[in-house]
């Protein structure tokens, strides 16, 4: 009885890790909250009573382990909220603030390997369409990130997941008056982070031909160390974020500006030489990229960068430098 009642839970481990991650807004932060969730739910498997069903039972759990972490910590944030735009001559400075940060594709995808128990996810995941939706982005999370915990926990229990103002009031122990006015304080704040139009964030989930090749050129400029061609591949206004650095550029003129000096091998502000790769994260390209210092012999991970691309253009980049390459498949190290 207890394995099958196991196997019925890790039906839902993919789906609620994503629940997780939504509202912490740290993939690492959500693997924990998941696991913390599934020993809940294994050492209180005595008390489920079948009104529910499992599925529902465990978002109920899941989502009272969230707002009992979120009490503990200040939200999440990127570097463009904490302050005005950088010169691009300024000094990187690193800082120790919970940052918002990327979850791979390969986590949201029915067929994935769990990376918590490395086992296969069940092909029939009831809930494979939830984890589809747009609100994965960085732009929506970052955006959530800035409601209550409370009002977080209820925007995505109704939004993302259409959960009746009843069955939301109930995990909340609220009224459903009280449950509906945090969705609709909630609505209001993303309507003033967010675009106009939902279709300007939304995304079909797979990388198209047109942003195939624009990934290709954005690896070929960077590996190359060529600013000026990064600088056609970006629009007028872009934006760069570089967690847990707290520069960061909201024109194309200071990205460039930015990379003429740390791609140049003469400068003492030189990075090094890049690899990268391909990826996906948040339903969006990215890249993974591995740098090769001056005086080393290997490339080591440099961080997953993340793409906005509008129009054929790449409209923001949110660089994390200490995102984790385990989820991607990837090693940390390449040699020459």
């Amino acid at each position: 009885m207890d394995d099958d009642f196991g196997t019925l839970l890790e039906r839902h481990r993919r789906e609620i890790r994503v629940h997780c991650y939504r509202i912490s807004g740290s993939f690492e932060e959500a693997e924990d909250l998941t696991q913390e969730a599934f020993l809940r739910a294994w050492k209180g498997r005595g008390g489920f009573e079948g009104r529910a069903s499992v599925r529902t039972w465990l978002y109920r759990i899941a989502t009272n382990v969230c707002l009992d972490a979120l009490a503990r910590r200040p939200r999440r944030v990127l570097p463009d909220e904490l302050g005005a735009a950088a010169d691009p001559a300024g000094t990187p400075a690193a800082l120790d603030v919970p940052w918002l940060g990327p979850i791979p594709d390969a986590a949201l995808d029915p067929a994935s390997i769990d990376h918590a128990s490395i086992d296969p996810v069940a092909p029939d995941d009831t809930g494979a369409a939830v984890v589809e939706r747009e609100t994965i982005e960085l732009a929506f999370l970052a955006a959530i990130q800035h409601l209550p915990p409370r009002q977080r926990a209820a925007l995505v229990l109704r939004d993302v997941l259409d959960w009746s103002a009843k069955d939301t009031a109930a995990v909340l122990e609220t009224s459903v008056a009280s449950a509906n006015s945090a969705v609709q304080r909630a609505r209001e704040t993303l309507r003033a982070r967010l675009p106009a139009r939902r279709a300007e964030w939304a995304s079909s989930g797979a990388t198209t031909a047109e942003e195939a090749e624009l990934l290709r050129r954005f690896i070929a400029a960077y590996e190359a160390g060529d600013p000026n061609a990064v600088a056609k591949l970006l629009r007028e206004d872009a934006r760069a974020v570089m967690p847990p650095y707290s520069l960061w550029f909201d024109s194309r003129e200071r990205i460039v500006a930015a990379l003429r000096t740390s791609m140049d091998a003469r400068s003492p502000h030189f990075t090094g030489w890049f690899r990268m790769v391909a990826v996906r994260a948040n339903r969006q390209p990215a890249v993974a990229t591995w740098v090769r210092r001056p005086g080393e012999s290997g490339f080591r991970r440099f961080g997953i960068s993340v793409l906005t691309v509008e129009y054929g253009l790449v409209t923001a980049v949110a660089a994390f430098e200490t995102a984790s390459f385990a989820p991607y498949g990837l090693p940390e190290t390449l040699s020459e």
